[in-house]
């Protein structure tokens, strides 16, 4: 099981991304952080925007596929998406973990 963070440039693209990734069975879940501000270096500039982050909770063996369907609908070149693991829940949250990302 993942944790999967993916950050956005604005709240609509967040909700599109989302809502997508749930329909189509990627991920069980979406949270959506709508006020982050991000600080990171692009194109050798230092850059400071405000931004919203999706927390995405899937399998392992999604990932990839969850990665490529992120970057069709993202509008950023690079964006962030950063899997974390899930090393222990709740049994019956992970059930339905499951279960929601079963094809």
């Amino acid at each position: 099981m993942l944790l999967v963070q993916v950050n956005c440039g604005s709240l609509d693209e967040a909700h599109q991304i989302a809502e997508t990734l749930v329909a189509e069975r990627l991920v069980a879940g979406a949270n959506i952080i709508s006020q982050a501000h991000s600080i990171y270096r692009w194109q050798g500039e230092v850059v400071s925007d405000p931004e919203c982050v999706i927390l995405v909770k899937t399998r392992d063996e999604l990932f990839e596929g969850l990665t490529a369907r992120i970057k069709e609908l993202h509008s950023y070149q690079t964006p962030c998406i950063i899997g974390t693991p899930i090393t222990a829940g709740d049994p019956a949250y992970l059930r339905w973990l499951e279960q929601e990302t079963e094809a």
